[in-house]
């Protein structure tokens, strides 16, 4: 895999020559231009088409095979109906890829292995019914949530959710979602919930699943900056209960993640608003949660807003991923930057879905970038879903940051 710091000289230098040529009435590129983009390409979509690549997926298979996902999003598609979502496979460690699988009625969904099969577990549009699908050859075919015994674990809509880790603890499987109630509106209806089973149950049986009472927020908390919580992570916190971390929609650049607490038996959800909000750096846009046993730290790649970006909506600046973690959820530090370009517009690295292998971490992430069409619609509507792997992770420091960074 081409270097960081070679990839991002040289997408600097092509995003340059297309501003150059747009101003000097130059012809337009017709090619796809794949070589300057971060990472290995796994899949593109050209704003052109209206469809924006969402929802990265990424598991390891017992063999060491690699499969990751993505859904589609945008003016031109389903996603409000019956979304469509892709998957892949890798032979090769993540350096080349090919596409294996389409589904239909699958969206916002986070690929998991467990005893033996491979699942998909999400919704089947925006703001629809929570479902999961399970496949035993490596993600080639999929089971069909047709009904509660079959993968449609509730079908009464308004779930919503983001490709979100699945947390093992004490003989169950857990995983955060949220509900919308009232349905009205994006995020301000979003009640933060946990789904829990034991981890010997169908997975497919509607019956086996515990669904927590879904717990509203209030705008008058984090002194009255709160705009929404969603997409939470299920994390086993230091003391050994379930907790549900969630990114929070501020205004504010000081960005936050709130802290739900999830009762043993999977019901109930708990929050102090006077004590459960944390700074967390990037926690106005989708991130994800592991605790790391040999570090003894939870680790989480976030899309950090750094002071020379810093402004009011940091949810709406995603040009700079980060390494960042913590001791105990409350405390967390960047340790470094893992990709970067100076434009916040048109550029971004978002909704990262990772993984330990190792000594690294591997990633399937969002990417809006050049290539050779005009770029990606705008940071949000994203043109790429990449593969990235950062060894000896443990000892990243902001010296291992990308050049162009340091500018």
């Amino acid at each position: 895999m081409k270097t960081l710091r070679l990839v991002s000289f040289a997408a600097g230098a092509l995003w340059l020559a297309m501003l150059c040529a747009r101003a000097a009435g130059g012809p337009a590129v017709t090619k796809p231009r794949f070589d300057v983009v971060p990472g290995v390409v796994i899949d593109h979509s050209p704003a052109s088409s209206g469809q924006y690549i969402g929802s990265p997926g990424l598991a390891i298979l017992p063999g060491g095979d690699l499969v990751a996902s993505h859904d589609f999003f945008g003016p031109k598609t389903t996603e409000h109906t019956s979304a469509r979502s892709t998957i892949f496979r890798s032979t090769d460690r993540g350096s080349t890829w090919s596409r294996v699988a389409e589904i239909q009625g699958a969206f916002w969904s986070n690929l998991f292995f467990h005893r033996d099969a491979l699942y998909l577990l999400g919704t089947d549009r925006h703001h629809g019914n929570a479902v999961i699908r399970r496949s035993t050859d490596g993600g080639r075919t999929w089971s069909h949530p047709a009904d509660r015994t079959s993968g449609l674990l509730r079908d009464n809509g308004e779930y919503h959710c983001a490709p979100m880790p699945v947390l093992e603890h004490n003989g169950r499987l857990w995983r955060a979602m949220e509900w919308r109630n009232p349905p009205v509106a994006w995020g301000i209806n979003y009640r933060a919930g946990m789904l829990s089973i034991p981890v010997d149950a169908d997975l497919l049986n509607a019956e086996n699943w515990t669904f927590c009472e879904f717990l509203p927020s209030d705008r008058a908390w984090n002194g009255g900056d709160m705009g929404a919580w969603l997409e939470g992570n299920a994390v086993l916190a230091p003391g050994g209960d379930v907790v549900d971390v969630l990114r929070v929609q501020t205004k504010s650049p000081n960005e936050k993640a709130a802290i739900v607490h999830i009762s043993p038996d999977g019901k109930k959800a708990l929050f102090d608003p006077a004590s459960d909000f944390v700074p967390f750096p990037g926690g106005a846009k989708k991130f994800a949660i592991r605790f790391d046993p040999p570090s003894k730290l939870y680790w989480a790649l976030a899309s950090i807003v750094p002071e020379r970006h810093r402004a009011e909506n940091p949810g709406g600046i995603r040009n700079t991923l980060a390494l960042v973690s913590s001791p105990d959820l409350r405390q967390w530090t960047t340790r470094s930057i893992l990709l970067y370009h100076p434009d916040v517009k048109a550029h971004g690295f978002q909704y990262v879905e990772w993984l330990f292998d190792g000594d690294a971490i591997i990633a399937a992430c969002r990417t809006a970038f050049d290539d050779g069409l005009g770029g990606a619609h705008n940071n949000h509507d994203a043109n790429f879903l990449t593969f990235h792997r950062w060894p000896n992770f443990r000892t990243r420091t902001m010296a291992d940051s990308p050049r162009e960074f340091g500018r």
